[in-house]
């Protein structure tokens, strides 16, 4: 039930393990910080450890949630979830979770309510239009994902959660070549399919453009051209919803026509020009 799979991924993206701050093992770095971790900690890392740091700022979670929040305001969205380990890394994903409910008590105290707030006052219901912020440990989410898609609409996780859990997604309506992302900061936005390069499919046109189109949509809509951003994903819906597709989906659509990537991409330009026909 892919149709149930409607969920907005916002992953922070400068912290978490992927900063890259580790060391080899063996090296005089990791052994330094061993030493460390091993005279002031009272706890034991082998002396053959390889070392990584996991940062994570208040300020740059906070920021992640707040924009999460903001689009969920923003685009009518029911709910932000908050997904984090922080059961067990207490100090980095347990203070991602917290700074995540302080940003929404401080900033969004009118257009923002507590999954526990909807029990204690309105029996679980979501009073009018307000935003509902909960939290899910990273794997009951997954499994929530599963189970209970349509229970779900904004995510707002770490780093490594996030990269697990927006292919996860992706693979639940069609994969990665359909899945549309966006690298956001303060002062600009770069949008890509989530899946990277993918050079051994150079030059044989078979790769899947749906996600570069779809991301060509969410800038359009960054950019305030909504009605631009909606012909595109219609277009694009109506060609998939004929059964038109690229190899890697045919192969699991019963009946469908295999096209190549740039009889694919012209199908869509024909589905987009069609629709605007009689337009002003």
């Amino acid at each position: 039930e892919p149709e149930k799979v409607d969920m907005i991924v916002f992953r922070e993206n400068l912290e978490d393990v992927y900063a890259g701050v580790e060391w080899k093992h063996g090296s005089p770095e990791a052994a330094e910080v061993i030493r460390l971790i091993n005279a002031r900690e009272g706890q034991y890392v082998a002396e053959d450890s390889a070392i990584g740091i996991k940062p994570m700022s208040a300020r740059n979670s906070k920021n992640l949630v707040r924009r999460a929040i903001r689009y969920a305001i923003d685009n009518g969205r029911a709910s932000v979830t908050l997904v984090h380990k922080g059961n067990i890394m207490k100090y980095t994903e347990g203070a991602f979770r917290e700074w995540g409910y302080e940003l929404a008590r401080d900033e969004f105290p009118d257009t923002v309510i507590t999954e526990r707030e909807c029990w204690d006052r309105y029996e679980g219901k979501r009073p009018g239009n307000l935003v509902v912020l909960n939290d899910r440990i990273a794997d009951d989410m997954f499994q929530q994902a599963l189970l209970n898609p349509a229970r779900y609409d904004v995510i707002a996780t770490t780093n490594l959660n996030g990269d697990y859990l927006s292919d996860a997604l992706a693979a639940q309506v069609g994969g990665v070549g359909i899945a549309p992302g966006a690298n956001m900061g303060d002062g600009a936005a770069i949008f890509e399919s989530i899946h990277g390069t993918a050079p051994r499919y150079a030059g044989k046109d078979i790769a899947n453009p749906s996600a570069l189109i779809l991301s060509g949509g969410m800038m359009l809509r960054f950019l305030g051209w909504r009605e631009a951003a909606d012909a595109l994903w219609k277009g694009l819906g109506a060609v998939i919803a004929r059964k038109t597709v690229t190899r890697d989906l045919a192969r699991r659509v019963e009946g469908a026509t295999a096209l190549g990537c740039a009889a694919f991409g012209e199908a869509v330009e024909k589905a987009v020009l069609s629709a605007g026909q009689g337009a002003p």
